[in-house]
């Protein structure tokens, strides 16, 4: 009610950023639900639903979408690998580890990771330690054979890399899932504006190589 006076053109809807559910069923049942709702008074507004857990691009299997809704915006998140756009993050369980990480190839020498115990060194083994671009391109193939089977447009919501990695090797992913997007035409939005993922540092500074290959022309 508070947002409907906004035109179709200007304002869609997330129905709810970055869901997380054990049960795929649970996300389905209240994205069912809400568009219905939405939809009661609003059948022309852009309606943005993510997949399942962070909205990952691994879950597209498991997502459901209304029947024949043309006004749906699908939306995923990209920040694989983890362990390289997560590196040294201490929200996550990955924290312990301080050593390097490269790209592309082989991420993290496995032998230098054992040093830091088996509780660190199991964790690291639920990711993926090789990685190139053409690891990019098959993680899209999933969302993006759910796009076609739905003829619904796909967009990345979210992607970015946390600024411990080293610089080279940060803008070279960031080349490379760019790249990867305009190959297949995927809309995105960097994240973030201003902290450890963003363009501008906390205290204002830009990241001036980034956003040159952000802005770069293909």
């Amino acid at each position: 009610a508070e947002l409907s006076k906004y035109p179709n053109h200007m304002v869609a809807y997330e129905l709810l950023n970055e869901a997380v559910s054990d049960d795929p069923e649970e996300w389905n049942n209240l994205v069912d639900r809400t568009v219905k709702a939405i939809r009661e008074t609003e059948p022309e507004r852009k309606v943005v639903i993510g997949s399942n857990m962070w909205q990952s691009v691994r879950t597209f299997d498991e997502l459901k979408v209304p029947a024949g809704d043309t006004n749906i915006i699908l939306s995923f998140h990209f920040y694989e690998p983890f362990v390289l756009t997560h590196h040294q993050t201490s929200w996550t369980a990955l924290k312990p580890y301080t050593g390097p990480v490269k790209y592309p190839g082989q991420l993290i020498d496995t032998a230098d990771l054992k040093q830091y115990g088996e509780a660190v060194y199991q964790e690291f083994m639920n990711y993926d330690l090789h990685f190139t671009p053409d690891s990019i391109d098959s993680l899209l193939q999933e969302p993006l054979a759910f796009a076609r089977e739905h003829n619904l447009p796909l967009y990345c919501g979210e992607w970015g890399c946390y600024k411990s990695v080293d610089n080279e090797d940060m803008l070279r992913w960031y080349a490379d899932v760019r790249q990867k997007f305009a190959k297949y035409d995927i809309p995105w939005t960097n994240w973030d504006y201003k902290g450890s993922f963003g363009i501008v540092s906390r205290e204002g500074e830009l990241y001036q190589d980034l956003i040159k290959v952000l802005l770069a022309e293909e």
